[in-house]
């Protein structure tokens, strides 16, 4: 009965953002207001973490596989994407370096600033 309570906490969010983007008309995806809903729920305590954590862990584990169906319709659909896939393979692979790199020197300066670590400077190694 816990995991069925678990997984109506994550549909019940997705179901309200869903909602919000129809009524309100947003042009933001009713799954991604629903994550933020439960993003707050869950900062905001009033969902708490350990009444999500099993099924959130189970879907994260598996979300391999909820990618098939996007794929799937991105195949049958190739046709629209047909002349302009090598671009669109190119900007993603730049994306992601870029998106790396600046995930990368965020973490470094997280890291310099809290936990007090900073890179070896040249001048550490002479001594």
């Amino acid at each position: 009965m816990k995991i069925y309570l678990q997984l109506f906490y994550i549909l019940l969010c997705s179901f309200l953002g869903e909602a919000l983007k129809v009524l309100l008309q947003l042009p933001i995806p009713g799954s991604v207001l629903g994550m933020l809903l439960l993003f707050l729920a869950l900062q905001l305590n009033i969902i708490k973490l350990d009444d999500v954590k099993e099924v959130g862990g189970f879907l994260l584990g598996n979300l391999s596989i909820l990618f098939v169906p996007a794929g799937v319709g991105i195949m049958t659909h190739f046709s629209a994407i047909e002349k302009i896939w090598p671009i669109l393979i190119v900007l993603s692979l730049f994306i992601t370096a870029i998106s790396m790199g600046i995930v990368g020197v965020v973490v470094q300066k997280i890291k310099e600033r809290f936990e007090g670590d900073c890179p070896i400077k040249e001048d550490d190694n002479a001594q």
